[in-house]
């Protein structure tokens, strides 16, 4: 029987995607490699402020999804000119969140790092990060729109461009103004902040340019910009809301991770800047698989085949583990070399290889635990998916308390907070999978089920 959704479909959906991920990750990277050569100090800060900046994009990024998930039913069920409305309310209400970030960011950063970071070194240099890094939040916002358009349409070419504009425009002046070249001022970690809002206004513009110049947007009766219809955007904030708080809720943990690192010391800071980024690399691959997921179920409910879905999450599962693995290997076998690309610290370096093995596996059982748990968010039950993550998270923040605050556990088994994490997550998702009502029993009642 011939599959709805072969291996090959998913790849191409999933491989865009996987240089879409890589946009924010090379902007880590980059940053993080760097500020790494410049002190252990710049090194903490970037990282500090550049999770806490991440913190605030998710809640963009969640209501994005919501827009991804309605845009893949729609073409499931092969309803086009739906799609520009959903995509046209969704922008209006993008703005509008990226200005209310972007206020919240400028007038709470100062304070807020007051209160969470103990070493006056780094909370210096991150509020010097940030006081530039906040300037691409409307920028981000609006490519997390773009990006989710594009998945749910799965046609993902445009995020492979617009990453690869965005790691260029990054690179050059990242090394440009953090070091001072090309007869650029010598910014040190402020330089870093303004290159990556440069590289996130390269990548708007393209997306504007690719949607007008080669996407068939009249199909879709995109950019029509009809009246502003109250039921259409509570239809998508229906979906939204909850993916909206569950990422604000799992990075803002994620930021209290390392909020309770600096605690330990500004050696454990710079040990876990460079595991954080090796681990955003290892899986790079592991969160677009689940981003396809996320389409995929959404549109073979749209298209009444949800009988296929969960056949077809295990082919999406199994593409992942393979698209990993290699990766992995190359890291497991060079651990000191690759410590050494983000610092000529050769004693830093070594002291990150425990840890680093350490996330390795936890890459490996996230590979699993991503694909089964936002094939929950693609059904529509994304109120599901942020208790799922709610319950994850007490258990999770529980361990990170143990581990940092009360029995000051090395800095590699403070890192098997991760696998806590995937290995729960997994477990109660499965559990949604095989348990939980999720198959609408007919497709007129697709979206009316949503979130019960």
């Amino acid at each position: 029987m011939k599959l709805s959704v072969s291996n090959k479909e998913i790849w191409q959906i999933t491989y865009p995607i996987i240089f879409g991920n890589l946009a924010q990750t090379i902007i880590v990277l980059v940053n993080t490699i760097f500020l790494g050569h410049v002190g252990k100090v710049e090194l903490g800060a970037a990282m500090m402020a550049g999770l806490y900046y991440l913190v605030f994009t998710t809640v963009a990024q969640g209501f994005a999804v919501g827009v991804q998930i309605l845009v893949a039913r729609r073409l499931g069920e092969n309803n086009l000119k739906s799609i520009g409305r959903i995509f046209e309310h969704g922008f209006y209400f993008i703005l509008l969140l990226g200005l209310i970030i972007f206020g919240v960011l400028v007038f709470s950063t100062q304070s807020f790092f007051g209160l969470i970071i103990h070493s006056d070194a780094i909370r210096a240099s991150a509020i010097e990060f940030m006081n530039f890094r906040q300037w691409g939040i409307i920028f981000e916002s609006i490519n997390f729109l773009f990006r989710s358009l594009y998945i749910g349409l799965s046609n993902t070419k445009i995020i492979t461009y617009t990453t690869l504009m965005m790691a260029m425009v990054n690179i050059f002046f990242d090394y440009s103004f953090i070091f001072g070249h090309f007869g650029l001022p010598k910014m040190g970690v402020a330089g870093a902040g303004l290159s990556s809002v440069m590289a996130e206004f390269t990548a708007t513009v393209v997306f504007f340019i690719y949607t007008f110049k080669v996407l068939p947007y009249k199909d879709y009766n995109l950019f029509k910009f009809s009246k502003f219809d109250g039921s259409m955007l509570r239809s998508v904030l229906k979906i939204s809301l909850p993916t909206m708080f569950q990422r604000l809720i799992s990075f803002g943990t994620w930021f209290l991770f390392f909020a309770m690192i600096e605690h330990l010391g500004e050696q454990e800071m710079a040990i876990s800047g460079i595991v954080r980024s090796v681990y955003m690399l290892c899986t790079i691959s592991v969160f677009a698989y689940s981003a396809t997921a996320n389409t995929v179920t959404s549109r073979l409910i749209g298209a009444g085949l949800q009988d296929e879905v969960p056949k077809t999450m295990l082919r999406v599962l199994k593409m992942s583990w393979l698209t990993l693995l290699p990766i992995l290997l190359i890291f497991i076998v060079f651990p000191q070399q690759i410590a050494s690309v983000y610092t000529d610290d050769a004693a830093l370096a070594a002291q990150s290889v425990p840890a680093l093995y350490t996330v390795y596996i936890a890459s490996v059982i996230m590979a699993a635990a991503m694909v089964i748990f936002e094939f929950v968010s693609g059904t529509g039950r994304t109120f599901i998916a942020l208790v799922l993550e709610t319950v994850v998270l007490c258990f999770y923040v529980g361990y990170i308390y143990l581990a940092t605050e009360m029995l000051h556990f090395p800095i590699r088994w403070v890192w098997c907070s991760e696998w806590v994490y995937a290995v729960l997550i997994l477990l109660l998702s499965c559990g949604f999978m095989k348990f939980y009502p999720w198959k609408p029993t007919n497709l007129a009642t697709t979206d009316s089920n949503l979130d019960k």
